[in-house]
């Protein structure tokens, strides 16, 4: 099923193995006891991934700026709808089609990013001294292809005497195969563990102070969720990530926070959602846009607000209406003209009680003896 990811993953790592390989002349483990060629070879794929996605980050945040926008237009549409759901989904569609905001493009690239993620697991993972089947898969070079092969040289390959493919929790007789050890993983798993960490939760925040807390309360747990949970999260699971794993997941979020840092100054949130913004000066291009943006603001909520003594549209009520007022065997007074003139059908006045229905019989007799005296 992932298939498909796993070759593209592997083809893009691969290529830019080979690169790096030219530059550095397959010297494995060199300076530091680090295979810079690895190293480079798993930021390629961060950075390949991220010229890939860039163009659907900046519709992310021009879609979360429009949505930020019409955060008024769509309360005054709660409001002039209440009750009418069919309805104020219909409006609030339309809204969102006028004004190109699209509700569902924040997760888009987070639903692109995931396979790529999970595929690198996999292939970085592979590779160990004790696996010695199906080493060629992927586009891969394989065991039987000499010390020079793909797998043989990530096999060996290291980040400061770390292997690539250990964790925190692999054993020492796998270890001593490639000549590490165990407390030498241990260390770089937990410095680039905590680095992976605190990237992350630096990359949240960035995006939520940026943006402002969510007003709704729902969506502001979600929100701290994300920044303190996930982090939280990941304290328990980094140590089953292969090293090569951890810095494909930090030096993806340090080109996260670059990234968002130049799109969130070129796409700044609208005034009204930054309460710490700094007003531009009068007579800036900035100013005048922000009137303007005020401006047109103002005029959805106008056309959006429910007219003068109009009550907001309600939800048809399933209660049924009360019947008339019941009379014997059923028969209603028209108490609106006063004539005694009786009406109702069968069955009228048929939930009330026998004793009910005998005082209502005789305010009805007693009305009708009332005018037959006035005729005579």
């Amino acid at each position: 099923m992932m298939e498909w990811a796993y070759d593209g993953v592997s083809w893009v790592l691969l290529r830019w193995h080979d690169l790096w390989s030219n530059v550095f002349g397959g010297d494995d483990n060199g300076f530091l006891q680090t295979d810079w060629a690895w190293v480079l070879a798993i930021v390629g794929v961060v950075i390949t991934l991220r010229v890939i996605l860039f163009p659907l980050f900046v519709k992310q945040i021009q879609s979360q700026r429009a949505m930020q926008k019409l955060a008024p237009e769509i309360k005054a549409l709660q409001e002039r709808y209440k009750g009418d759901r069919e309805t104020l989904q219909k409006e609030m569609m339309e809204l969102y089609r006028k004004e190109k905001a699209n509700p569902l493009m924040g997760c888009l690239p987070i639903l692109i990013q995931m396979p790529v993620f999970l595929a690198l697991f996999h292939v970085l993972r592979r590779p160990d001294p004790d696996q010695t089947l199906n080493t060629d898969l992927y586009g891969w070079s394989g065991l039987a292809a000499g010390a020079g092969s793909d797998w043989n040289t990530y096999v060996h390959a290291k980040l400061f005497g770390a292997p690539f493919w250990s964790t925190f929790l692999t054993p020492a007789s796998q270890l001593e195969a490639v000549g590490s050890s165990s407390v030498t993983v241990k260390l770089v798993a937990g410095v680039l563990g905590a680095a992976m960490i605190l990237t992350t939760f630096l990359t949240t925040r960035q995006m939520i102070l940026k943006t402002g807390w969510n007003e709704d309360p729902n969506q502001r747990m979600i929100q701290k969720v994300m920044l303190y949970g996930i982090p939280v999260i990941m304290i328990f699971s980094a140590g089953a990530f292969p090293i090569g794993v951890v810095i494909y997941w930090t030096i993806n979020n340090l080109f996260s926070l670059g990234q968002q840092q130049y799109v969130l100054h070129k796409y700044p949130p609208p005034a009204q959602n930054n309460a710490n913004a700094k007003p531009p000066k009068p007579g800036s291009k900035a100013h005048e846009k922000m009137l303007e943006e005020q401006r047109e603001a103002e005029q959805r909520r106008k056309d959006l607000a429910p007219k003068p003594g109009k009550r907001p549209k309600q939800a048809p009520s399933a209660t049924p209406k009360p019947d008339p007022e019941p009379g014997v065997n059923g028969s209603a007074v028209n108490g609106a003209n006063g004539s005694g003139q009786t009406k109702g059908g069968p069955g009228a006045g048929k939930n009330l009680s026998r004793a009910e229905r005998i005082a209502r019989a005789k305010k009805v007799s007693g009305a009708q003896q009332a005018s037959k005296k006035k005729k005579g």
